[in-house]
């Protein structure tokens, strides 16, 4: 084995030589060494050769957050595997789905899902990982010794990402090492990150945001991070003084805003806000400056692309937009086949070294979405104005994103059209100010006995909590165009302002 591993040199090379120096401080007061990740990240490497694991295959893991996790991350793409993060809220039936289309080799879970997930594992070892960092895969881990890390280069897969379109089944965005490596690198130099950081890390890791965003970028800089195992507001306010950085998304910033202890002095030596994953409110933005006189840097990116643009470091960060491509990353705002004039609006094209390879055994849709000279559609509706800086005004189709999820009403509608009493209902994203967007349900019932809790009691089982309609509004009938269409756009402005 060699120990020419594109990502992994890439991650390891700011630490080398500072094995003793800390990369992670967790809630518990416990401190993780940057030694400790990857001396523990190559014995799960280890474990998963010794269980047949070969360059390709791939690892899919629905884990709670822990420095484990992030072993096995590092571990996955040590062993020459393809990571394949799947969300914590998943139901049984929605995994189901992921594993069969990914056919992976080995699924981790937490062992109070193991009985469940063993009829769905198909031909996969399972392994388990709790939140506390056991199970059975650290027990074979600890005998299993460290390897070099299986040799692969810049264009071989590190990652398989799903993604939810607004039709049809989820998507697995292909990244490759260089994919990763690539905006990683630049990020970091973007946003200027040094060994000298300490990032607060409270987003999830089954995201591109936390996975590939927050944890490469800290690694690539051998910054060290405040690891914590989800949002939690008195944590981040407790770490902020002896911090430099925090990635979130909007509803960790107007969480933040409803505690009086977040003040000027409390952020005096932070340095950087950034907010990502979903449209942060001008009026965020406003009340965050006066209370903390930080501007969060609001930044754009998807599965498929990670991170695309961003507002300057140095420079105007403008409310409502999302900043210019970055370094590297050229984006153009098309309409019918044309490029459209300076700040008209039409749906977003990136190309760049950030951009996948296209989508796992859908060789159509990749065709369709990723052209071959590299330009991607990304399906957001934007305009770029005179000065460069791109605004994202929605979306081509009616992808909702709640919270800085992914959620495809078709999979919603499909599931409630399917309730006894139920004629027809429409799924929208409407503004939410802690979210982003809430997911609303818009049902037409058979009959007056059907009742919208009854709706959300048969969606709790069925759907990860995320994707479940924040509320549900029963109608006599949807509104239709002459073609017979449901007009998505009128309901989303009958219930604009639904949740204040």
């Amino acid at each position: 084995m060699s120990s020419n591993n594109h990502l992994i040199s890439k991650l390891r090379a700011a630490s080398l030589g500072r094995e003793n120096d800390i990369f992670a401080r967790l809630q518990d007061g416990c401190e993780v060494t940057f030694g400790d990740v990857f001396n523990g990240a190559l014995r799960i490497a280890s474990a998963l050769v010794s269980l047949g694991l070969a360059p390709g295959d791939r690892v899919a893991v629905q884990v709670e957050k822990t420095i484990e996790a992030i072993q096995l991350y590092l571990g996955t793409v040590m062993a020459g595997g393809i990571f394949l993060p799947l969300n914590t809220a998943y139901t049984v039936s929605e995994l189901a789905y992921f594993v069969g289309d990914a056919a992976p080799r080995v699924l981790v879970c937490d062992p109070d899902k193991k009985d469940d997930l063993q009829q769905i594992a198909g031909g996969a070892h399972l392994l388990t990982l709790d939140r506390n960092g056991k199970g059975s895969l650290m027990d074979i881990a600890a005998g299993a010794g460290a390897i070099a890390p299986v040799e692969r280069g810049p264009d071989d897969l590190a990652a398989i990402l799903y993604t939810s379109g607004t039709t049809g089944r989820s998507k697995g965005a292909m990244l490759s090492h260089n994919n990763l490596s690539s905006n990683s690198e630049m990020l970091r130099d973007y946003w200027h990150f040094t060994a000298e950081d300490v990032l607060i890390h409270a987003l999830p890791i089954f995201h591109t945001h936390g996975l590939f965003v927050a944890t490469n970028v800290a690694l690539l800089a051998g910054a060290s991070v405040v690891f914590l195992p989800r949002f939690d507001a008195d944590a981040i306010l407790k770490a902020m003084p002896s911090a430099t950085a925090l990635m979130g998304v909007p509803t960790f910033y107007t969480r933040l805003l409803e505690e009086p202890r977040l003040t000027k002095e409390r952020a005096a030596k932070m340095r950087l806000f950034i907010s990502g994953s979903a449209p942060l409110l001008v009026d965020t933005h406003e009340k965050w400056e006066s209370r903390t006189g930080h501007r969060i840097l609001e930044r754009y990116g998807m599965t498929e692309t990670n991170m695309s643009t961003s507002n300057p470091y140095d420079g105007d960060r403008r409310a409502g937009t999302v900043g210019f491509p970055l370094p590297g990353v050229e984006a153009k705002v098309m309409l019918e086949g044309q490029e459209v004039a300076t700040g008209e609006t039409g749906v977003l094209w990136v190309r760049g070294a950030n951009v996948f390879q296209g989508y796992w055994q859908m060789p159509e849709k990749t065709a369709e979405e990723l052209m071959e000279d590299g330009w991607f559609i990304t399906g957001d509706l934007a305009k770029i104005d005179a000065d460069g800086y791109v605004t994202i005004v929605g979306r081509e189709k009616d992808l909702v994103i709640t919270g800085g999820f992914n959620v495809y009403p078709k999979e919603v509608e499909s599931l409630i059209d399917d309730i006894e009493g139920v004629k027809e209902s429409a799924v929208i994203g409407v503004p939410h100010p802690d979210f982003g967007e809430g997911v609303v349900a818009v049902v037409v019932p058979e009959h007056d006995r059907l009742t919208s809790k009854a709706i959300s009691a048969e969606l709790e089982t069925k759907l990860a909590k995320f994707k479940q309609p924040k509320h549900i509004v029963l109608v006599d009938a949807l509104p239709r165009n002459t073609m017979g269409k449901v007009q998505k756009k009128a309901l989303r402005e009958t219930y604009a302002t639904l949740f204040g």
